[in-house]
Order: structure tokens, then sequence, then C-alpha cells
């Protein structure tokens, strides 16, 4: 019995710890004081505050694998760095415009090119190469872009509107208005999350429809200016206030409202999540393998006898 017990008690502590042991992700920050942090994405703890320095005016990343992308808005390029080190894959990994929003389908990056008479542009992950630097035209200082399925959405700051494409033929149009500064755009499921940087607000709409679901899902922060999601968690970054607020997705309650501080205008987030083995599963095998054990000890004879 004592040992039966034994087993017991230790694979359910490893199937415990199994479980315990979540998927470290990292959040990256970029702020507009040239630098992008690394942080823990579970805490808001500091990893490295200076993980890339020496930009100017960094604003959006998206993440391929271990490729970090970086929109440096001042410097009119995209840059390309390594995920885990910070360095320099290639600083000038895409040149000539003025890039605000970047965006990842596949090996295809998206890119805007800031102006009055803007566009977006689809280029290889890979080499940078354009595969087409026009993509997307007619657009108005786009700012952001956020991707869902074969659904390219494009935020028109100066109009305040939301554009919807289709990411392979670029062909879309307007989908909704009436935001004063959209600022960051974040999809949770179907819901697509808008940060109004004019109302100090994030609302939220029907990613497939365009309808308004909730125009003050979020409120009181100032000039929200970028969104991200991780899990159920909408974080929202202020830019006045220097901070990463973190809230439910589902609900809009406030979790933690300094969950990251001490920033200096911060412009763009993205996460990224190492790939772990499923903890549940190795969990519930593992107790499955205590379970037969259980039921082999249980069959055993209860005495033994020697011949």
């Amino acid at each position: 019995m004592k040992s039966r017990a034994l087993v017991g008690l230790f694979l359910s502590a490893i199937a415990l710890s199994i479980l315990s042991n979540t998927a470290h992700a990292q959040l990256y920050v970029s702020q507009q004081a040239g630098r992008v942090g690394e942080y823990d994405a579970i805490t808001g703890a500091a990893i490295n505050a200076n993980f890339i320095t020496g930009l100017n005016n960094p604003f959006s990343l998206a993440l391929s694998g271990n490729d970090l992308f970086v929109a440096e808005f001042s410097a009119q390029r995209v840059g390309k760095y390594d995920a885990t080190t910070g360095a320099a894959i290639n600083a000038n990994f895409i040149t000539g415009l003025t890039p605000a929003g970047v965006a990842l389908s596949g090996n295809n990056l998206f890119v805007t090119n800031y102006g009055p008479f803007g566009s977006v542009g689809k280029y290889d992950a890979t080499t940078g190469a354009a595969i087409n630097a026009s993509f997307i035209t007619g657009t108005n200082y786009p700012i952001r872009l956020e991707l869902s399925g074969n659904n390219l959405f494009v935020a028109n700051q100066s109009v305040g509107t939301v554009s919807k494409y289709d990411a392979t033929t670029g062909a879309g149009g307007p989908f909704f208005g009436g935001v004063s500064n959209p600022l960051g755009l974040a999809l949770f499921g179907n819901n697509l999350f808008v940060s109004d940087g004019g109302a100090s607000r994030v609302a939220e709409y029907d990613a497939s429809t365009g309808a308004l679901i909730n125009p003050i899902f979020i409120t009181g922060v100032s000039v929200p200016s970028c969104l991200a999601v991780l899990g159920n968690n909408l974080f929202v970054a202020s830019g006045p206030a220097g901070t990463v607020r973190e809230y439910s997705a589902i609900t809009g309650a406030l979790i933690n409202p300094n969950f990251i501080t001490g920033l200096t205008s911060p412009a763009g987030l993205a996460f990224q999540v190492q790939a772990v083995p499923e903890p549940s599963t190795w969990a519930v095998s593992a107790l499955c393998f205590a379970a037969l054990l259980f039921r082999r000890f249980s069959r055993r004879p209860k005495c033994f006898v020697n011949i």
C-alpha cells in the first residue's frame, strides 16, 4: 500500500508541476523615444528595457518566428531584428517609405506608407523584396494594420475610418467610420477592437459586418496608442501616461492599470509565445499512467509465498 501511495503522489506531483508550467511569453514594446523593450507577458516585469536601441521613432511591431520587424517611422524604413538577442539582422530591410503599420500573413509582410495619399505594400518577409509596393492605394494616413485570416484591416487616422481588404487580392474599401482618431487595432475572435485617441476609449466592433458592439468597451485611457491581445486579455498602451494597461478582452474590466510603467510614448506592442508541449496533454498522460500503475498494483496478490 505504501508503494502505491508513493507512486501516486509522485506522479500526481509531476502532473501538477506540468500543469503549472505555462508557456513563457514575451511582450515587445516600441517607444518613440528610440527603443524597443522586452517584458514578461504574464507579469509585466522588464526582461530588457533596452532590447533594441538607437532607433528613430519606432512604431508598429510584427513577429514571425524569431524575426522581429520594427517600423521605424522617422527613419523611413522597416528593420528586421533577432527576437532573442535584439541584434539587427537587417536594419534597412525595407526602405523608401514612411512606415507606421506592419502585419504578417505567412511569408507576406504588409507595411503602410503613411500620408494623405497613403498605401499598403506587400513584401517578402524573408528577403524584403517588394511583391507589390502599391498593393492597396487610396488610403488616408494609414496608421495601423490587423489581419484575420484573409482579411486585412487598415486604420485611416485622419478620416476616422477602418477599411477592410482581401489580403490576397487587395480588393476592398471602407468598412466603418465615426472614429475620431483611430490609433490601434486588435482582434479577439470575431471582435475587432479599435482604440480612439481622440475620445480616450476603446470601441468594439463585429469583424465580419463592421457593426458597432460597444462604443465604450474601455474608457478613461489617455490617448490609447496601440493594442494587443494575448489569450483572454487585452493590452492597451497609453502614450501620455507611458503605461501598458491590462484588461479582460471579454468584459473590458480592468485587470492591471500598471502592467508596465515608466515608458516614453509607447507606440507598438507584439507578443512572442514560446512553443512548449501542451501542459494539459502531458498532465493527463501522467495521471493516466498513474491510474494504470494503481490498477496493476491492485491486481497483485496481497501475500507472496517463496517456492
